[in-house]
């Protein structure tokens, strides 16, 4: 099922939509005529107003800090920038999604040649083929067989179509990406994969959302039927907008769905998450074990942006900015003196793509999805990415589509919990002293913290480069800023960066 496939942000689900874990965007009208097309490109003034720059600090919704540093293991400041506005120009409605015949083609066409059994007798108008909001670059269908219509055999009787998008990783990328897909589900980490070919996949549809029973009054979070009691994580005080996700909903029929950004603070989820973290780094994937990954796609997007062609668009307007291209030597420098293993990196664990299971197998109710980005990679850098990701929800349903809150950046000990579920699991086994238990979780925060800013510099650079070529509503260049915002205060809370 979902991948991010460029990366988050979903949206609330609207009448008559589906949903899977997002990817690093929402899907908009989606006219899958050629690779990357997701929503008809802007013209006139409209797309000066997608594209358009707006001063710093005027990026996330408004009434919302757009970025924010941190000393390591603390929390970062409320008021450390300035408040976001949203410009009058800039578009406040909402997006939809819509599907081509050409889509409805394509997808019969798939489905029929590699799902067989009743998928070869349904007739082309029988199929259902609903858009899924969720992808910032991918274009996400689900096709299900109608009622009526008995299986074969085992197959599916819904499926997952991934049309690629805006390809920034490169064929072989792509190839390398459907091997790791197929590992996974043969080893039950992720979802499985039922068709590969060369502008897209076809993958298991895990449902996303819930329907609760009538006795329930608006449960906002609903959870498998065994939640971990409250009881063993300490206390928590559910807020108005993210209320405790291990409330136990008796009587309520729970579907699987991704967790939100609130959730990501949750002790146990967080504990869940570090948990499965250290497993995922655990594996052994028959690809290049050396750590090129990085910083060699972040060479490749500066340059693919350094050669973008005179557009008169604000993209080279960040590069000199922030001096982008020295600033990554300077960031390269501290990384090589921050000690960090190489291990299988998932790259990605944000929350959208983290589900939330209804039906848990061996008590494991968390399944990551989206591999689009995985390889072997420092540790630190999952690790610190992912307490990047607790600042950014991409839910947001007004431009530039989602909102920034810096003072949600763990503090040290929400840090430190994490770090030491992490290191419960990869030290099972292991006896250590306390003294010995202590300088590893010291070394692991300066660790995460460090690469955290390199979290911010490759999604800045990733985000500056899909403003110049995707066609979905996100404020890409806003996002970008408010990365490089984020990674300059935070740098400069650090300690031992080297000097520009």
């Amino acid at each position: 099922m979902t991948e991010r496939g460029e990366r988050r942000r979903k949206r609330p689900k609207r009448a008559g939509e589906t949903r899977v874990c997002r990817e690093k965007g929402r899907l908009a009208e989606a006219d899958p005529s050629a690779a990357g097309r997701s929503r008809v490109r802007p013209k006139g003034p409209e797309r000066g107003r997608t594209l358009g720059l707006r001063p710093a600090g005027a990026m996330a919704a408004e009434g919302t800090a757009v970025a924010g540093g941190g000393a390591v293991g603390d929390r970062l400041a409320k008021d450390s920038l300035p408040q976001s506005q949203c410009p009058d120009a800039a578009p406040n409605r909402r997006r939809g999604s819509s599907l081509s015949r050409d889509a409805e083609r394509r997808a019969y066409r798939c489905c029929r040649e590699y799902l067989g059994g009743a998928w070869r007798r349904v007739r082309p108008e029988e199929l259902r083929v609903d858009p899924v909001s969720g992808g910032l670059s991918n274009l996400l269908f689900r096709c299900s067989l109608p009622d009526q219509l008995p299986s074969v055999g085992r197959e599916p009787r819904e499926v997952l179509l991934r049309l690629y998008g805006a390809i920034l990783q490169g064929v072989d990328s792509l190839v390398l990406e459907s091997v790791m897909f197929a590992i996974l589900a043969e080893r039950s980490l992720g979802p499985q994969l039922y068709g590969v070919f060369p502008e897209g996949r076809l993958e298991q549809y895990i449902p996303v959302g819930a329907q609760p029973s009538p006795a329930l009054t608006s449960p906002r979070h609903l959870l498998p039927p065994d939640p971990i009691p409250l009881s063993s994580v300490g206390p928590h005080v559910p807020s108005p907008t993210c209320p405790s996700p291990l409330t136990t909903l008796i009587g309520s029929w729970v579907q699987s769905r991704p967790l939100k950004t609130c959730e990501l603070r949750e002790p146990a989820l967080s504990a869940e998450i570090a948990t499965k973290m250290a497993r995922f780094h655990g594996m052994e994937m028959p690809f290049t074990k050396e750590p090129h990954w990085l910083f060699g796609t972040m060479e490749r997007y500066l340059k693919q942006i350094q050669d973008l062609p005179p557009t008169g668009l604000p993209q080279t307007n960040l590069l000199e900015m922030y001096s982008l291209k020295d600033e990554m030597g300077n960031l390269r420098k501290l990384l090589d003196s921050t000690p960090s293993p190489v291990v299988f990196c998932h790259n990605d664990v944000q929350e959208g793509n983290i589900l939330l299971l209804s039906e848990p197998g061996n008590t494991d109710r968390l399944m990551l999805v989206d591999f689009e980005y995985s390889s072997y990679n420092y540790r630190g850098f999952d690790i610190g990415n992912h307490f990047c990701e607790w600042v950014y929800d991409y839910t947001h349903e007004e431009w530039p589509f989602y909102k920034a809150q810096p003072a949600d950046y763990p503090t040290r000990g929400q840090q430190l919990h994490f770090i030491r579920h992490y290191l419960a699991e990869v030290k099972k086994g292991e006896t250590i002293s306390q003294e010995e238990q202590r300088k590893l979780e010291e070394d692991l925060l300066v660790e995460a913290n460090r690469y955290a800013l390199a979290s911010h510099f490759f999604w800045g650079l990733w985000s500056i480069l899909q403003a110049s070529m995707s066609t979905i509503e996100f404020g890409y260049l806003e996002y970008a800023q408010s990365r490089f915002q984020f990674y300059f205060q935070q740098k400069g809370q650090l300690s031992g960066f080297p000097s520009s």
